[in-house]
């Protein structure tokens, strides 16, 4: 399919798997703006019962569960492009994609060839619970869209020129250059970023709190550090990962037997919220049940001291602070976690104004807070059609 010149309507499909979800978006973009026509999800592929959903742009929504767990990536995707087909949208131009890693080298958005495929393989004991899963949905739709371009735009780009001080791990150099620190959540913080401008100063903490956490210390317009790591696993404790642990935990774990599936399966899906909770990875869940129960009351109080904690450090790095922003699903929604980590941070200057946060209001700060603080909801899909619009313009027709 040829890609149409930068000044005429383009329709950008976004994807974004997970182990066993896929969201997706797709928009009608022009030279400077971009209207969502579609979005949509399904969860629980592969599993016993798969909930599908889509939404048009007038926020009308169609949804289903499926019992069925061979409901796959590539069922998913024929759903999505007949729904496509069947509106008055036209055709995509393009297809985006989110991919959890890049490594050292990719560090902006690239079309699909075989041989940048090639090169992520090895890339996905980085993060097999999302590498993996993302590579085979690229090739699904290759199998389903042969003709289409794809264009991979990689979440751990936006810290790709963080200060080399802030990539080093303490480790002998003996263990190859690849293992370092590359931070993840990029698309987030990228678009964050685009939403302030100029206007927030040069100091800005951004707090990416959702199923997965991550902060950014992000100092005109580039990241100075970011809590996450090596990996997806490392920084704040979320909703069933641990964050940073001592790594004598796990060679005592080892020791004791526990097998690398087992380890892989505690790190990935059984530690976080869930772990220290015992009853639910979902924050929401947690502030309703804390009252009266708890480990629930308790797992929410080390979310916080590890925000605050982490906080504190990036603060240092950026050598002062002007703007906080709050995004994610806990960072948007959860004015309950916004207060208590702005308790925390009080001797920063900073101030909520009750009422404001409760609205969850765009500036939740009171009005002589010596920080501004904002919440923003964050919009990686729309990233990543910014970021396929730019590519297809420069490339040309193919």
């Amino acid at each position: 399919m040829a890609c149409r010149a930068a000044k005429d309507h383009v329709n950008i499909l976004c994807l974004d798997g997970g182990s066993s979800s896929l969201k997706f978006a797709y928009y009608a973009t022009e030279d400077i703006t971009q209207r969502r026509l579609l979005r949509g999800a399904a969860e629980g592929l592969g599993q016993s019962s798969t909930t599908f959903w889509i939404e048009d742009a007038d926020g009308a929504r169609q949804g289903h569960t499926a019992q069925n767990a061979a409901v796959d990536f590539a069922t998913v995707l024929a759903r999505i492009f007949k729904t496509i087909a069947s509106s008055d949208a036209g055709e995509p131009a393009a297809i985006g994609h989110r991919i959890v890693f890049g490594g050292p080298d990719h560090v902006s958005p690239a079309l699909v060839k075989p041989e940048l495929l090639d090169d992520l393989e090895r890339f996905v004991p980085f993060d097999p619970m999302h590498l993996r899963s993302q590579l085979d949905l690229v090739h699904s739709v290759t199998s389903q869209a042969p003709n289409t371009p794809q264009v991979l735009c990689f979440d751990s780009a936006f810290h790709h020129d963080m200060p080399a001080v802030a990539q080093r791990i303490p480790l002998p150099r003996s263990v190859g250059p690849l293992i370092r620190r590359y931070g993840y959540h990029g698309l987030s913080y990228e678009y964050i970023m685009s939403v302030l401008g100029v206007g927030a100063g040069r100091r800005v903490l951004i707090a990416h709190l959702g199923s997965g956490a991550s902060l950014a210390a992000v100092r005109d317009g580039h990241s100075l550090d970011t809590t996450m790591g090596f990996t997806p696993l490392g920084g704040l404790m979320m909703s069933t990962r641990p964050g940073d642990m001592d790594p004598g935990v796990l060679l005592y774990l080892v020791a004791s037997g526990t097998s690398a599936s087992d380890l892989t399966e505690l790190l990935t899906e059984q530690s976080g919220l869930i772990g220290v909770s015992e009853s639910s990875p979902n924050m929401e869940a947690l502030l309703l049940r804390a009252a009266d129960e708890p480990r629930a009351a308790e797992a929410i109080d080390l979310f916080v001291y590890q925000i605050v904690k982490h906080a504190g450090a990036m603060i240092a790095v950026l050598g002062g602070l002007d703007t906080v922003v709050f995004t994610g699903g806990i960072g948007e929604h959860a004015a309950k976690i916004r207060a208590l980590v702005a308790d925390g941070l009080s001797h920063f200057g900073i101030r909520l104004d009750p009422a404001r946060n409760a609205d969850d209001a765009n500036v939740i700060s009171h009005d002589d807070s010596a920080v501004a603080v904002r919440v923003i909801p964050t919009d990686e899909s729309l990233m990543i059609a910014r970021h396929v619009r730019s590519l297809l313009a420069k490339t040309g027709p193919k």
